[in-house]
């Protein structure tokens, strides 16, 4: 699927840099829309830019959210605005093959979620919204492709970890060079903390979001960052959330510090963030939340190459252990029963060629202790051993499964083991977690090696552990899986070069990876 840069591809990327105007939108858009009765809208509706998510064969979420006042609330008025959305097989809409209407409701933020349908199989289609003789940007999307396809190759992109005040998002600008087919993103879209007077990009407010309409100021302003916007323009992105979309660390309805936060008061904010978080997602209506829950956990399969599980390890979790005996207690749960079951069923009657897990947290040990003993991060998938382990027999016998995964600000590619306590079990997997897209911002790589390298003796699972921001590139195609870490120069700049640091290989047939 990746290829050459088309002429609609150079047309796509000049003109979805800034909004088209309306004299523009006159010439362009198909005749036949009745204009609202109601007063005009301000100018500036689409300034959050156009989204596109979990493709389907026939079809592909559209998304965007009108908000000429992003940082206070939206700037919306207080009633339902009809968007028109249209598709066409080319830039220039010369050769459009859908068009409907939405409907903006101010209870969603004035958010649109156009679940379009009726599109051809692994096709690049392009698309833009209409309000008011207002027009969007153009987006650029891609459908899956058909259910029979065994063959052909995929390119997907992982990233993770966008802390607006660590730094610029500029790993997205070169992503979208290297033209992914879909963006896989597995948590931290937003930070939740409070603004620094000494961060490299100051957040938003006051103190941290807990009500509805900051976190909708929160998502706003990272949704500002034009190369983050220019990505999600770029390509459909397939997404989930770990703990910063909320509060760090949380487990279900339990907040990191229950002592500051009672029971009412978090469920109140969980119902906030899911809402805000619903809003500015490309996500289907099976997102909208109920109150303190969202569905997020579900499946998307691109042909019979690969099938893509994409985990929810954050509402139907445990509490966190505070102790290895404790993290070794059978009865804690990361899934949840009803989750469980549902990937291990979807994994066990798989006939994809690959079974890719999307983790947001780190699956493979991490043993922090140098020597006898362990040491484990209790937030990730080690303070959950039972059940890890168990997954990790299951995956014995799942045809060669791959966990993605986010959270740690590193790259930590490992093979995953039968059993962690035993360095001569057999590798069942491979994992890849991704370093951060600006979470961290540039750390200093020598003290990094100086921490982390006395810790490659006892995780001789790891394959590479690296601190440099960025994203992860995956082409994936019958016979395996071509994997390079993307690197960037610097994120303390709006602008900076990237690179390869390092390419992986994982062979079907053989479980694990190595560098190559």
């Amino acid at each position: 699927m990746p290829g050459a840069v088309s002429r609609d591809r150079r047309h796509f990327l000049t003109a979805s840099a800034a909004v088209l105007g309306a004299a523009a939108s006159a010439q362009l858009w198909l005749p036949g829309t009745a204009r609202a009765a109601e007063t005009p809208l301000p100018d500036g509706v689409f300034s959050l830019g156009v989204a596109s998510g979990d493709p389907l064969p026939d079809g592909v979420v559209l998304w965007t959210r009108l908000a000429p006042d992003p940082l206070n609330g939206g700037g919306m008025p207080d009633r339902v605005v009809p968007v028109e959305w249209e598709v066409a097989e080319d830039a220039r809409f010369g050769k459009p093959v859908r068009r409907g209407t939405a409907y903006a409701r101010p209870e969603y933020g004035h958010s649109v979620h156009a679940d379009v349908r009726g599109l051809r199989p692994d096709r690049a289609y392009w698309y833009r919204f209409r309000t008011d003789g207002q027009v969007s940007p153009t987006g650029r999307t891609r459908t899956a492709p058909p259910p029979s396809r065994a063959s052909g190759s995929l390119r997907v992109a992982l990233a993770s970890c966008q802390n607006w005040q660590n730094g610029y998002f500029t790993p997205y600008a070169d992503m979208l060079d290297q033209d992914p087919d879909v963006v896989l993103f597995v948590g931290d879209y937003i930070y939740e903390s409070s603004p620094s007077a000494t961060a490299v990009r100051r957040h938003e407010g006051t103190g941290e979001p807990y009500t509805l309409v900051q976190y909708r100021n929160r998502y706003a302003q990272y949704r500002s960052d034009p190369h983050l916007a220019a990505m999600h323009a770029n390509a459909p992105w397939v997404v989930t959330f770990d703990d910063h979309e909320v509060d760090n660390d949380f487990a279900g309805e339990i907040p990191q510090d229950p002592d500051k936060q009672t029971h009412d008061a978090f469920v109140a904010r969980l119902t906030a963030a899911y809402q805000a978080y619903y809003e500015h997602m490309p996500v289907r209506a099976t997102a909208i939340p109920d109150g303190p829950h969202i569905r997020m956990y579900r499946r998307l399969d691109f042909g019979r190459l690969a099938r893509l599980n994409v985990l929810d390890t954050r509402q139907f979790r445990s509490d966190q252990a505070t102790s290895q005996e404790g993290a070794k207690d059978p009865a804690l749960t990361m899934l949840g029963a009803t989750q469980k079951e549902w990937l291990l069923r979807g994994m066990r009657h798989s006939t994809a060629r690959w079974n890719l897990v999307a983790s947001q947290i780190m699956m493979a040990e991490t043993d922090l202790q140098v020597g006898e003993g362990k040491l484990w991060y209790y937030d990730a998938w080690d303070g959950y051993q039972a059940e890890r382990n168990a997954l990790m027999g299951e995956f014995a016998d799942i045809r060669n499964p791959v966990v993605l995964t986010g959270d740690r600000h590193l790259t930590m590619i490992s093979d995953l083991k039968a059993d962690f306590a035993d360095p001569g079990s057999a590798v069942v997997g491979a994992e890849f977690v991704g370093t951060s897209i600006a979470s961290g911002g540039d750390q200093d790589q020598a003290a990094f090696h100086k921490e982390w390298d006395p810790r490659m003796a006892d995780n001789p699972h790891w394959k590479l552990v690296d601190a440099h921001r960025g994203y992860h590139l995956f082409d994936i195609r019958r016979d395996g899986i071509d994997a390079q870490v993307r690197v960037a120069e610097t994120v303390l700049k709006p602008e900076a070069a990237s690179g390869t640091l390092a390419r992986l290989r994982v062979d079907a047939g053989k479980p694990g990876v190595r560098l190559v």
